[in-house]
């Protein structure tokens, strides 16, 4: 994955007033005593390393614009550096163009005051933890929710509907090498809009470039895993692929890597479905899967570590509100998500292995390029 694939955006004025308010109350913490909450550092605005060269876009009332200093009514401004010359492939080319598909929600420019008023801490310093979390909820369930593809109820509306049997037929007769291709195309779709949404994580930007390159190949297909609990239908146990209701077997192959592949990812969606969570919950825990300080290559370890405790504090506020009671005997919610952290890191190696061994079958088979920077077999 090449240094310029995550090239991120500097965040919006109101993301900027949130988290000047978390470094005021990390400040006064240090002050008082040693606190494993971020570095202020993490929070600051990051510089951009040059000019902004990208054309504005606008979709789904999400404005993209060239101007560093423009926010717009509408939501947030992201932009991109431009990519140097000798790099790889540049991620952030991605998310410029007319395939990037954003959920609409929310509407109305009141729902967006509504949020823009509940995510707003005052400009007093603060020493409130509490507030702290609720501003870390706020936002990384806002890029979360402007960062998939389908919305809640439009994905319960599919469920109801009839399913098409036609189209059940034909992924199921579909050959293995035209399968392999299409859900890889599916996941690197899934993928380009992981990567916004980490861009949107508070301190994810001020990370390394390596350390953020390391973070997202390691954690984008958990990731996608736990994205794909949204879409599983625990009723029909089928899950939602692009308009489409599929059976767990519309997927199987004739081999046996593929076929636990499948299977362990089935098992899964349907686990974490089961939880019942919230999309707040399930934002929270996908950044927290995501910020694991310990990956194999990280530099910043502690800094990660800072980070990913106050979305765990702030994850646990929520699971506390939402989830008081115990799911059987004494195990909450919280002790079932994180008993899936290793479950998710067996499927993300379980897919690996998978891959390569359909590429060292099909050399000829050309991947997407995100898709090969991501998950290359060859490093």
């Amino acid at each position: 994955m090449s240094r310029d694939a995550v090239k991120f955006g500097r965040m919006s004025k109101k993301q900027r007033e949130k988290v000047e308010d978390e470094v005021r109350f990390h400040r006064a913490q240090m002050r008082a005593a040693s606190e494993t909450a971020p570095d202020s550092s993490m929070f600051e605005q990051q510089q951009p390393s040059s000019s902004d060269q990208l054309p504005s876009y606008s979709s789904g009332g999400y404005q993209y614009s060239n101007d560093l200093s423009t926010y717009t009514p509408n939501g947030y401004v992201f932009t991109n550096t431009p990519p140097q010359t000798g790099m790889g492939y540049d991620i952030s080319a991605d998310f410029v163009d007319s395939t990037t598909t954003y959920d609409p929600r929310p509407a109305s420019s009141t729902q967006l005051d509504q949020i823009a008023d509940s995510a707003l801490i005052p400009a007093a310093n603060t020493t409130d933890p509490v507030q702290i979390s609720e501003m870390l909820c706020t936002t990384i369930a806002d890029a979360h929710a402007r960062t998939c593809l389908y919305s809640m109820d439009r994905i319960q509306d599919t469920f109801r509907k009839p399913h098409d049997a036609n189209k059940v037929i034909f992924y199921k007769n579909m050959a293995h090498e035209e399968l392999w291709l299409e859900c890889a195309q599916k996941l690197t779709t899934v993928i380009q809009q992981i990567i916004e949404f980490a861009k949107m994580i508070p301190g994810f930007m001020k990370l390394s470039q390596d350390d953020q390159i390391v973070l997202l190949k390691a954690g984008s297909f958990e990731l996608a895993a736990l994205r794909m609990s949204r879409y599983f239908d625990v009723i029909s146990g089928c899950v939602l692929y692009g308009d489409t209701m599929l059976p767990q077997d519309a997927f199987f192959t004739t081999d046996t890597t593929e076929m636990k592949l499948v299977t362990n990812a089935f098992e899964l969606a349907k686990a974490v479905a089961e939880l019942k969570l919230t999309e707040n919950e399930l934002a929270l825990y996908s950044a927290y899967v995501l910020l694991s300080g310990d990956r194999p290559g990280l530099k910043g370890v502690a800094d990660i570590s800072k980070l990913s405790q106050a979305v765990l504090r702030a994850l646990k506020m929520e699971l506390e509100r939402n989830h008081r009671l115990p799911l059987k005997g004494d195990v909450l919610v919280g002790d079932a998500l994180m008993a899936k952290m290793s479950e998710l890191r067996e499927l993300n190696l379980l897919h690996m292995e998978a891959l390569a061994k359909f590429k060292r079958s099909t050399p000829h088979l050309e991947f997407p390029a995100l898709h090969k920077e991501l998950f290359s077999v060859d490093s």
